[in-house]
């Protein structure tokens, strides 16, 4: 019997469509890109370089990016999801080989971003560096896979090459959209289970695009930073830390110029960023930051995942009994990905306005709609998400299956 969209979607999907394991003939350093699934023959999902990464992990990723693109499926639309993927090199980013052995991957798939992979930046890459090794290589661009899907290329281009130049308070709009659909994650988050945005407390793990972002916007929602946790360590001060200056701080891997704190903020360090009493917690930096040994010591009740995979599901299961909420990472986070695409099909113009306010009205209204279905099932916030991707993918599968 055929398997449903709705069986795959359960806590063991399908196989991925593809698995690519490269060796670089340099230094001997590994690469991986799993293609989970392709809709009309392309599939989205970034690239990530960090020491330690394994195959294991970036099919856990692409697994993710297919929820994640099936999230903001709508019929009336230009943008039609596509299918999930994700690149990931086991090398540290700091390593100074970094850009050869990311130029000898890129070029190791070359024929997949063409034709099939839309990538973009993800944890220890930055998009400047992917586009300037990709034009070395010949390559239009890292979405190119995307264009035959554009109704008017050369509109798209440039309408997406127009928003790259927005800055919204000195930052890059790129820059801001990811961590804009976390805060607003968060905010409906509180919302639903009746928490007040102003005077709640916040810590946050990883200051880099993301975690930036999201401290931002939070911060400007009235809640305090409490703790910021980059690598060098945790940075606290129950009466809230100074975001911007922060910001204006940080160089270009999140980490924070120690110079720019005042004197009434403490440091901690790495290890100890869930011993901060906070309301919400934000982990926007590594995978399998919370397990079941360190979850006693969350006192956060709501969790709110920016970055992928930061939660164990033994440790989920911990918290959920202790009745931590916990929104999971492809939905939290969905909002970089929609806004690339967004942009390109046509569904907004290069404008910072606009791009907020279609984040923020998605969001929403995705959160909602997880914790009302949570709520009206008795299921977890994660189990009502996958039921609605599940819903999602159908219906794509149903539009866009071929003839």
């Amino acid at each position: 019997m055929p398997v449903s969209v709705q069986d795959e979607m359960r806590p063991t999907p399908r196989p991925p469509l593809m698995e690519v394991t490269w060796t670089d003939p340099v230094t001997g350093y590994k690469g991986f890109l799993v293609i989970d699934r392709l809709v009309r023959g392309v599939c989205s999902g970034g690239l990530r370089m960090r020491k330690g990464c394994t195959l294991e992990e970036v099919r856990g990723l692409a697994q993710g990016m297919t929820l994640k693109e099936s999230l903001h499926y709508r019929p009336d639309s230009a943008y039609v999801p596509l299918g999930g993927a994700k690149g990931g090199i086991d090398c540290d980013p700091h390593d100074v080989h970094m850009r050869g052995v990311l130029k000898r991957y890129l070029q190791g798939v070359s024929a997949l971003i063409k034709a099939h992979w839309t990538m973009g930046e993800d944890l220890g890459l930055q998009q400047k560096l992917i586009d300037e090794v990709l034009s070395e290589l010949g390559l239009e661009s890292s979405v190119q896979a995307i264009y035959p899907l554009l109704e008017n290329c050369e509109e798209a281009i440039e309408r997406l090459s127009q928003a790259f130049t927005i800055t919204v308070d000195g930052i890059g709009l790129d820059e801001l959209v990811g961590g804009l659909g976390v805060a607003e994650s968060v905010l409906t988050a509180l919302d639903k289970i009746q928490r007040p945005h102003a005077g709640s407390r916040v810590v946050i793990q990883g200051f880099g695009s993301m975690g930036g972002a999201t401290a931002r916007y939070l911060a400007r929602a009235s809640m305090i930073v409490v703790g910021i946790a980059d690598a060098n360590g945790v940075i606290v001060n129950p009466a809230g830390l100074d975001v911007e200056a922060m910001l204006a701080s940080r160089n270009s891997f999140g980490e924070i110029d120690r110079a720019c704190l005042r004197a009434e903020d403490t440091q901690l360090p790495p290890e100890q960023w869930l011993s901060v009493p906070t309301d919400v917690l934000v982990p926007a930096a590594i995978y399998y930051a919370i397990t079941a040994e360190n979850a006693q010591e969350v006192s956060a009740s709501l969790i709110v995942e920016a970055a992928n995979m930061p939660v164990l599901p033994e440790a989920e299961s911990l918290l959920i009994a202790r009745g931590v909420h916990v929104v999971p990472d492809f939905v939290a986070n969905s909002g970089t990905n929609a806004w690339w695409w967004w942009m390109l099909f046509g569904d907004i113009d290069a404008d910072a306005e606009q791009s907020e306010r279609k984040i923020r009205t998605e969001m929403r209204r995705i959160v909602t709609d997880m914790f009302d279905r949570s709520a009206a099932e008795g299921i977890t916030l994660r189990e009502a998400a996958l039921a609605f991707t599940a819903d999602q993918l159908l219906a794509i599968e149903t539009a866009f299956a071929p003839v």
